[in-house]
């Protein structure tokens, strides 16, 4: 056999046995002897190099990356809403048939896989990017990463790819997780070796594809299940059933526990029956996913801001546990709110070993009459910090010690403030080291500036050093002073520089979101930024001025005002500045003005041509104008695409005036 042929033969053979592990459930070969395999791809690979391609398996291997490059997503990755009750799938079920007006209505119900959502996207078949959600409209490029998952095809298979059809170019979007046995081995390696391990399988899967290195990547399995189809902007078939088939002939693991019914007690049947054997499956899940089965009534139920109208996801009654209360600790927040935890008996709650649980506030405890010894049931919902619901007192000996919420600040000792009317006890003083600390950080977070590298253990040690005392200090930071730090590599702290270096083109939104202004999230600062373009127009901004502004009301406009106001606030935006941080909003191209738009309402319906729904309304509001999502008397305009639904219909009733792109 000629070396070509048998490099053919090995790749055909590999993916084969890859089949047969993950679609089929049973493997011919040890792991082992599929590594064999594998190191004698690579080694004629290596003997003849021009012979690599793109789609063998070999290139799931993998090697070490500087860091991730953004990735802005051609179609929004949406949240879901979520129920945590059978009756509100039975009141998603009426809008539904509300909205179809008569028209057939069946639902596809697929298990909630506790991972954590990718985007990939095949030119000519082939995989060319993966991403993960990040904001829904901006991720991290981790196609290495992506591309060491074997249940992740690197070429669709050869009838998909069919020459003759113009479905070439697809993106599929997936779950990854790490299955119940990958994350026991996984732990009880690193418990070995002396590192820290993982709090639950979806942490694990999280952390694993962020990882810069995709050889460790590879080395602990994971896995994805997809769960939506995209050409385009579009719905590849008349219904998201279809979508399954198509993705297991592409070579695809389609989880298979999932229904087609024509009823929602059919899916509610579905709910229940999945929910007795969630501990029976080597995945985690929490719930299960309903979605209108039509993709034209998809489209045409359409989305609010963050969630489609088509889907909803019912969330698995939380699940509880009784542990032993040892000791209360008080958090100091960026806000200076004191927030009780308490510190368990570890115990295992929903595949998770919890040692805290959250008191919410002073008046919280009073109610539950905690007492440091006692007995608690807490419980954990979703990803929130389990809670105590309750104190088991008939498990109480009378050895339990009443608990005294502190006078004081317990990290700077001023003392501690309540406002009349107000739940929450908070550190009045602007400089707590706990205060600051959490400040940096919420600016440096994801959604702000988005510096990685720059977590709580690095914040502490800049801080503790003097280094870093409020957000403009990171720009003053040196490679040397990084390297300095203990435990602090010379590679870590370049790839700390070059983060931070490149946090200086963030959105002028993200940084006004950073500066952790009160009451201004990221809608208000979106907002901000569009009206005023600039940090210095923002700053020189009145009261009055802010509170005309649609959507920012007096509250919002007298915190923006005052944190402007403040002396030390205006050297921390003088520094920034002059650090070369991007204070102003771009330039909106081809010199279009705001005049026409400004103030205007706009609701978007229907497939535009050129646009995304996303890119549009963006354009829209950096103009000024805003967009709805419904139609009323007060819109201004209904911007209709192809295939526009009932918006377009009320539009006319009502005399809205409607234009095309």
């Amino acid at each position: 056999m000629d070396l070509v042929s048998e490099i053919e033969k090995l790749r055909f053979e590999i993916n084969r046995h890859n089949e047969l592990y993950y679609d089929e459930s049973a493997p011919e070969i040890s792991d082992a002897e599929f590594d064999a395999l594998l190191k004698h791809l690579q080694e004629l690979e290596t003997a003849r190099p021009e012979l690599v391609t793109s789609d063998s398996p070999t290139q799931r291997v993998g090697g070490k990356a500087i860091g991730f490059e953004p990735f802005t997503h051609r179609v929004t990755l949406m949240s879901l809403d979520n129920s945590y009750d059978i009756n509100d799938l039975r009141r998603f079920d009426e809008r539904c048939r509300k909205l179809a007006d008569g028209r057939k209505l069946d639902y596809v119900a697929e298990l909630k896989i506790d991972g954590l959502s990718v985007a990939l996207h095949y030119e000519n078949g082939l995989l060319a990017a993966g991403a993960t959600r990040g904001d829904g409209r901006t991720g991290d490029d981790v196609l290495n990463n992506v591309r060491t998952i074997r249940s992740i095809p690197l070429k669709l298979k050869s009838e998909i790819r069919n020459p003759k059809s113009e479905i070439r170019n697809v993106e599929v979007r997936g779950e990854v997780y790490l299955s119940r046995s990958s994350f026991k081995r996984l732990n009880d390696e690193l418990a070995e070796s002396g590192a820290k391990i993982f709090a639950n399988p979806r942490n694990a899967a999280s952390g694993t594809l962020r990882l810069l290195d995709s050889t460790i990547v590879a080395s602990r399995r994971l896995n994805m299940f997809p769960y939506d189809l995209l050409a385009g902007a579009s719905k590849m078939f008349p219904s998201h059933w279809q979508m399954f088939e198509w993705l297991e002939k592409a070579g695809f693991t389609v989880n298979r526990n999932r229904a087609l019914c024509e009823s929602i007690e059919e899916v509610v049947e579905f709910c229940n029956s999945m929910e007795s054997k969630r501990d029976d499956l080597d995945y985690e899940i929490d719930g299960v996913v309903v979605k209108v089965n039509s993709t034209a009534l998809q489209g045409e139920f359409g989305a609010t801001n963050k969630s489609p109208r088509w889907a909803i996801a019912y969330k698995y009654p939380a699940r509880q546990a009784t542990t032993k209360l040892n000791s209360i600790h008080v958090q100091v927040g960026r806000t200076g709110a004191l927030t009780p935890v308490a510190n368990l008996e570890p115990v295992l709650l929903a595949g998770t070993v919890v040692a805290r649980a959250s008191l919410h506030n002073e008046d919280e405890i009073k109610r539950l009459d905690v007492r440091l010894g006692d007995y608690v049931l807490i419980e954990k919902s979703g990803e929130i910090i389990p809670q105590v619901l309750q104190v088991v007192t008939t498990r109480r000996t009378g050895a339990e010690i009443p608990y005294e919420f502190p006078l004081n600040c317990p990290v700077c000792s001023t003392p501690v403030v309540r406002p009349a009317g107000e739940a929450v006890t908070r550190c009045p003083n602007y400089d707590c080291p706990a205060r600051v600390k959490e400040r940096i950080l919420y600016f440096a977070s994801r959604k702000a500036m988005n510096i990685e590298g720059l977590g709580k253990a690095v914040v502490e040690q800049f801080y503790e050093t003097g280094l870093v005392r409020n957000v403009a200090d990171i720009y003053s930071l040196t490679h040397d002073q990084i390297a300095n730090l203990e435990r602090k590599a010379e590679k870590s702290a370049a790839n700390l520089i070059v983060q931070i270096e490149q946090s200086k083109t963030r959105e002028l939104r993200r940084l006004i979101y950073g500066l952790d202004i009160n009451n201004v999230g990221e809608r208000y600062a979106r907002i901000l930024a569009n009206h005023f373009r600039s940090l210095d127009n923002l700053k020189d901004a009145t009261v009055s001025e802010l509170d005309d502004i649609h959507e920012i009301g007096l509250t919002v406009a007298l915190s923006v005002y005052n944190w402007f106001a403040s002396e030390r606030n205006q050297s921390v935006i003088e520094r920034l500045k002059a650090s070369g941080v991007k204070t102003e909003l771009e330039e909106i191209p081809n010199g279009v003005t705001n005049a026409n738009l400004a103030g205007k309402i706009f609701v978007l319906t229907g497939k535009l041509e050129t646009l995304s729904r996303e890119e549009a309304a963006r354009l829209i509001e950096e103009r000024g104008g805003r967009v709805s999502s419904s139609v009323s008397k007060k819109t201004d305009f209904v911007l209709a695409g192809e295939d526009a639904g009932s918006k377009l219909d009320k539009a006319n009733l009502l005399g809205v005036r409607v234009i095309d792109e």
